[in-house]
């Protein structure tokens, strides 16, 4: 499969970052800003005028002052976060922020007490439930502390084509229907310590699965089918699910869906109220070629050439940081400037050492010289960096300190 990206990637661009970058400890991170604020402006786009707001997902950014630009670029399209962990959450609504979704559930006691704190603050935050278990929880800690902890239902929106043993997918939930999500709201009524006030229903198998992908006609022919139906499928059901509860007498403050992948066919959604956008934000190498939406590519790094063993092959000092889930081809770091560089197939991209193929037209490389790569996903790229350079205007203009540059861990 191809893994090409369709951003203007050439050699020229080479020559130009080559030159910004000289003289840069390498390895290095940095955000093109330019692009950064396009898929900002992108994403306002879509949704103004909709009635719908945007939440911003934590996990995928991992830096608390680009962040703060999207609030203040987007303005009030943008309202609040959806975040990972109670520590993250806590950490954000110490900074002044106040509107969190905790897209996890837990039950670990400390992240009791962070709840507790966050409700008495008067934070809005709601915690992801989809069992009684984690409702017991929640309303143990809420009631000994005499406060009522808010709880978000979290509804499976994967699809299971004519009833066959199919799950296409997530699996976090088994919430999947009206009459489930309705029997644990009852439950959840004969807890004192917490209600259920929000919903989501997050359709990861829309959001981050590229249907464009240049030189799979056959794969992009199928997987656009197969979304097609899934959506028609999970519209009507995560509809069916909100109108039942709102029947029983549910108040739901937020009914939250989707990600940057099915960003327009969750604006399409009357039950939905607000969607979640991240990935698209810094758009890494998986999220390249979307059918209806287009982002550009924002974040990147770069690792120094330190050897060139054969003819045509160089290797770089670093480079392996491979993304999280199944071991494929396409979670390895994307090369992308110059353009056309290959792995070597019995090595890859290594911890230590990461040989390439150059192309044939390919500038010429020197020891020392930076190779420019995406992350496969979005936020794990600032799990290996301090801090992310921001250009902008092909000028270094700045740079932001991410999660791990603040030096909070928090998964």
């Amino acid at each position: 499969m191809s893994r090409n990206p369709s951003a203007p990637f050439t050699n020229e661009r080479y020559e130009t970052l080559r030159a910004l970058f000289r003289g840069q400890r390498l390895p290095l991170a940095f955000v093109d800003l330019n692009a950064f604020d396009a898929n900002i402006a992108e994403v306002v786009r879509r949704v103004r005028g909709t009635g719908k707001t945007v939440r911003i997902g934590t996990k995928s950014l991992r830096c608390e002052l680009l962040m703060r630009r999207i609030l203040d670029l987007g303005g009030p399209v943008f309202r609040g976060f959806l975040t990972y962990t109670a520590e993250e959450t806590e950490w954000l609504a110490g900074k002044g922020y106040d509107d969190f979704i905790l897209a996890y559930p837990t039950v670990q006691p400390g992240d009791m007490e962070i709840l507790v704190r966050l409700t008495r603050m008067g934070k809005r935050v709601a915690p992801m439930v989809d069992c009684y278990e984690h409702l017991e929880a929640l309303s143990r800690a809420g009631e000994q502390a005499g406060v009522v902890i808010s709880a978000c239902l979290e509804v499976d929106l994967s699809y299971r084509p004519l009833g066959l043993p199919i799950h296409l997918g997530l699996r976090r939930s088994p919430i999947r229907t009206p009459e489930q999500a309705l029997a644990l709201v009852e439950k959840a009524r004969h807890l004192k310590g917490v209600r259920i006030d929000s919903l989501m229903g997050y359709e990861g198998h829309i959001a981050g699965v590229a249907d464009v992908v240049p030189g799979a006609p056959l794969r992009n022919l199928v997987i656009r089918a197969l979304k097609a139906l899934s959506i028609r499928e999970l519209t009507r059901r995560r509809g069916a699910v909100v109108r039942a509860l709102r029947e029983a007498g549910v108040a739901l403050r937020v009914v939250n869906g989707g990600g940057s992948g099915s960003l327009v066919s969750t604006l399409r959604d009357p039950s939905v109220t607000e969607v979640t956008v991240g990935s698209g934000f810094y758009a890494p190498a998986l999220f390249h070629h979307f059918a209806h939406i287009s982002y550009r590519p924002a974040a990147f790094f770069a690792v120094q050439v330190v050897r060139k063993p054969a003819p045509g092959i160089i290797a770089c000092h670093g480079g392996g940081y491979v993304a999280s889930g199944p071991t494929e081809e396409n979670k390895a770091p994307l090369p992308v400037v110059p353009p056309g560089l290959r792995y070597l197939p019995l090595e890859g991209a290594g911890e230590v050492s990461t040989p390439l193929q150059l192309p044939r037209n390919c500038p010429e490389i020197s020891l020392g010289d930076p190779i420019f790569f995406q992350h496969a996903k979005a936020g794990e790229l600032c799990e290996r960096f301090n801090e992310l350079l921001l250009v902008e205007n092909d000028r270094i203009v700045g740079a932001v300190p991410t999660y791990r540059g603040e030096g909070t861990c928090f998964l």
